[in-house]
């Protein structure tokens, strides 16, 4: 969302409805690896997600598609899919989104705050600490004018551990 790593023409808020930002993914690549997962977002079924969306230019959607299917695909844990969003000027479009793959070996489904703090806590990857991704996404959802209580609250839960960690 605030890292695009690539060209666009056009960036807007968006809601998706249906689909929730939630740590549902154990991540054995990005932020965690096979012998200590992390966790990463997914948008899991319920409820509705604030977000940006992009409009790529037609000759740069190869390249760009190319580049997020990579990104976003190093373990096929989501599902690419076509979902309609309303921007924030009102319109309702189409996009591509990477649902959570409940099928998939790395679905960690609804975890409890605690659970994900215990996963996100001293987790790193090939992309970096679990922590800062984590405290990245709280950054700039407030930059978007975005208040996630339940991300706020696990950051604070996370930063805590590193301050007193646990035996």
């Amino acid at each position: 969302m605030w890292r695009p790593g690539f060209p666009f023409l056009e960036r807007q808020a968006a809601t998706l409805h249906g689909r929730r930002r939630a740590f549902c993914i154990y991540s054995v690549h990005h932020r965690g690896t096979p012998e200590r997962r992390g966790l990463v977002l997914g948008l899991a079924a319920g409820g509705a997600t604030r977000g940006m969306a992009y409009r790529i230019a037609d000759e740069h959607w190869p390249q760009t598609y190319a580049y997020l299917r990579e990104r976003e695909q190093p373990t096929e844990t989501y599902v690419e899919a076509r979902v309609a969003v309303r921007l924030a000027d009102g319109r309702r479009v189409e996009a591509l989104s990477f649902l959570s793959d409940r099928s998939h070996p790395q679905w960690a489904g609804a975890l409890s705050l605690e659970r994900q703090a215990d996963l996100i806590d001293g987790a790193s990857g090939l992309s970096g600490r679990n922590v800062d991704y984590l405290a990245d996404l709280v950054e700039h959802l407030r930059e978007a004018g975005i208040r996630d209580r339940p991300m706020e609250a696990l950051l604070a839960m996370v930063l805590e551990r590193e301050k007193c960690p646990h035996p």
